[in-house]
């Protein structure tokens, strides 16, 4: 009881802003005096909360028997086999869908290979590197053809970033909140360290002419996509991955050669790159028309708007999990954005009244995902977890509202509004928009499962 006293006095110490939400560093000046976090759990395993629990053995079975033998390739335990992507796909054109990274049951900032999300247009090439080729023509002084053994014999560059599908939470379109999981809503949303050869190496080979505007990347898939973009991306960071997280790139990600285009929407990632053409002006391609142009309430269209905006995402609690129990709980999330490195993250535990500033975990790394943590004393009232996201260039990560009025309805993609988590007197998580969001009284609009 006198622990429990002290506890709380702390807790009240510590508090710096409303409805329970403790300083960032909390539980580096504390220590363990507080004791374990209380832990979460998932709305389907609930039940089993609330059972007695078995205590094991002083020795366990595992302990009396040999384990499993060496294997070739690790795979994730038995017992995480929740953990997975989340596919959605088209019924007429099953190659044709995306596949959702599970962000809300993952922490630290790198996505496994396993878990990057995907988004295919007409499935998923089966390439021999030994036959596979990338040209660059065009406006250049010489046209190349590079073999994957040749590419492998370039110097490398190596860089962790994002790379998110520019419709990523489209459904915060809609005029109901989605009630997916965090990572089935926003999952759209992937992080690894890539490795390839620097894309201003090759052209530089090629050499660029006076008229060189743009580049138009190809891939080899069976929709030969099509993407277009400037040629100062192109020189200034752009590159040839043929590693992510250390290990050759994966079919579904690209094998065996992805163009990465640090910060900027991913659609211009393009995978299975196999040409690069030089030319004056944009290809003008199905993703660059019908797709990625965006109707403003002024009668004017959002083209070409490359850089993704800055955006954070409260990944736990979220919806669909139960606080079992009034108590500390630790807010976690990531932030992002294309123009540079996050400098802070807010976080609302009363809806917006009142913000505090998040703890970031080191090393925030540019156009990268940033993790951030928040202790928070959850008293077992309704409360609303909220983040804000601020990227270096001052850019504040808008309300949903803020967006829509900006934006419009008929718009589809690029959407980076904050997330509102609603925790109920039960524990119980939910989606919900701002208070102050009139979006009810508007018309729907209708939201595919997901675009690059």
């Amino acid at each position: 009881m006198a622990k429990d006293r002290i506890n709380d006095q702390c807790l009240e110490e510590d508090q710096v802003a409303g409805n329970g939400l403790l300083d960032r560093r909390l539980f580096l000046k504390k220590g363990l005096q507080f004791g374990a976090i209380s832990t979460l759990a998932s709305s389907t395993a609930l039940a089993s909360t609330n059972s007695e629990t078995k205590f094991e053995p002083a020795h366990p079975p595992w302990m009396h028997k040999p384990g499993k033998p060496f294997s070739i390739y690790g795979k994730p335990s038995e017992f995480e086999d929740d953990v997975v992507r989340f596919p959605t796909q088209n019924e007429m054109v099953p190659g044709n869908g995306v596949s959702w990274t599970p962000l809300h049951l993952m922490e630290g900032t790198i996505t496994p290979n396993g878990l990057h999300y995907e988004r295919h247009h007409n499935g998923v090439p089966q390439i021999d590197p030994k036959k596979h080729r990338l040209l660059i023509h065009g406006l250049v002084k010489k046209d190349l053809t590079f073999s994957i053994d040749d590419l492998l014999r370039y110097p490398m560059q190596s860089k962790i970033c994002f790379i998110e599908c520019g419709g990523n939470s489209n459904a915060g379109w809609n005029k109901q909140p989605s009630q997916a999981e965090a990572g089935y809503f926003n999952g759209l949303a992937s992080c690894s360290e890539w490795t390839g050869v620097p894309l201003s190496v090759l052209l530089d080979e090629v050499g660029l002419r006076k008229k060189a505007k743009w580049l138009v990347a190809e891939g080899a898939d069976a929709f030969a996509m099509q993407m277009s973009i400037p040629i100062e991306k192109a020189l200034d960071d752009a590159f040839l991955a043929l590693y992510q997280n250390g290990e050759r790139i994966r079919p579904e990600n690209g094998y065996p050669l992805r163009l990465i285009v640090p910060g900027w929407e991913g659609v211009l990632n393009v995978k299975w790159l196999r040409r690069l053409k030089i030319t004056n002006r944009p290809v003008m391609a199905r993703n660059e028309t019908s797709r990625y142009t965006e109707l403003q309430p002024s009668g004017k269209a959002r083209m070409f708007t490359f850089p993704i905006e800055a955006k954070s995402l409260i990944t736990s609690p979220s919806a669909h999990m139960v606080l079992k129990e009034p108590s500390l709980y630790q807010i976690t999330g990531l932030a992002w954005t294309g123009r540079g490195k996050i400098s802070k993250v807010q976080v609302s535990a009363d809806g917006g009244d009142t913000w505090a500033e998040a703890e970031l975990q080191e090393p925030v790394l540019d156009r990268s995902f940033t993790r951030f943590r928040m202790p928070w004393h959850w008293n077992g009232k309704p409360a609303v977890l909220k983040s804000r996201a601020i990227d270096e260039t001052g850019y504040v990560q808008p309300e949903r509202t803020e967006l829509v009025k900006q934006r419009g309805r008929k718009g589809f993609f690029h959407y980076n509004a904050i997330t509102n988590w609603h925790i109920d007197s039960d524990g119980f998580v939910s989606h919900v928009y701002d208070k102050k969001d009139n979006e009810t009284t508007d018309s729907d609009i209708s939201i595919d499962s997901g675009w690059d």
